[in-house]
């Protein structure tokens, strides 16, 4: 009886232990192999959301700017468009719209203080006075015609040479001005004179005076009429200088 408690005792015992193993097997993850599984990476170790790039790596938009293919971006403000017009921004509202010729009125012509020495016109200053509202431009040289017997149909173009400072343009505030200087060929010696070309001195009550974009203007002079050699004129451009 011994004997067989004894067995008895034993076969429980081991029945334990081998309960004990199997429940150890069962709670310990392996891999494929039978080894122990490696533990898996911890939640807070994933890329934020919406940290992936969007394009813009590639040159597309990206998040919180512009697009990376910009074609430009918005212009200064104040700068001045490619199809002109007024600007400002620095340019102090400087005008590029010429003067028409409602804009402007022309002067009658003054003789000049420096002139070739002779007893004809010798030389004459004309000017022009924007009269409009707005500011506008005079750019480049003045033609220059006689107008026969005071009719500017019956007007004689008179080939022109230019002198000066090289033309650029003056931009006319309302009520201000812009001047030229007319040089003539001098009629020499007493009473009719006499060309040193050998031609005959002319005299014309009036000339024609062509402003570019803003027509043509019948002037006289202030003071008797335009007398002169060989149908040609110097002209200066047109300057904010008053010229001598």
């Amino acid at each position: 009886m011994q004997y067989t408690a004894g067995i008895g005792r034993t076969a429980a015992a081991l029945a334990t232990a081998l309960a004990a193993a199997t429940l150890m097997t069962g709670c310990t993850p392996t891999g494929d192999g039978g080894e122990a599984a490696a533990p898996s990476a911890p939640a807070s170790a994933a890329r934020p959301t919406g940290s992936a790039p969007t394009g813009g790596d590639k040159g597309g938009t990206t998040s919180g700017g512009g697009s990376g293919g910009s074609t430009g971006g918005s212009s200064p403000s104040g700068s001045a468009s490619p199809s002109g017009g007024t600007s400002s921004g620095g340019t102090g509202g400087v005008t590029k719209k010429p003067c028409t010729i409602d804009d402007i009125e022309v002067s009658e012509a003054h003789q000049a203080d420096v002139r070739p020495s002779g007893t004809g016109t010798g030389a004459a200053v004309v000017s022009v006075t924007n009269t409009s509202a707005a500011p506008c431009k005079v750019y480049g040289y003045p033609t220059v015609a006689a107008a026969g017997h005071g009719s500017p149909e019956k007007s004689k173009p008179l080939p022109t040479t230019h002198t000066g400072p090289d033309a650029a343009d003056v931009t006319l505030a309302p009520g201000t001005r812009a001047w030229t200087k007319l040089t003539f060929v001098q009629v020499q010696g007493e009473a009719d004179g006499y060309c040193v070309s050998g031609a005959t001195p002319a005299t014309y009550p009036t000339v024609v005076i062509g402003v570019l974009g803003a027509g043509k203007h019948q002037i006289a002079m202030d003071d008797g009429v335009f007398a002169f050699c060989d149908d040609k004129v110097t002209v200066t451009a047109w300057s904010s200088v008053k010229p001598s």
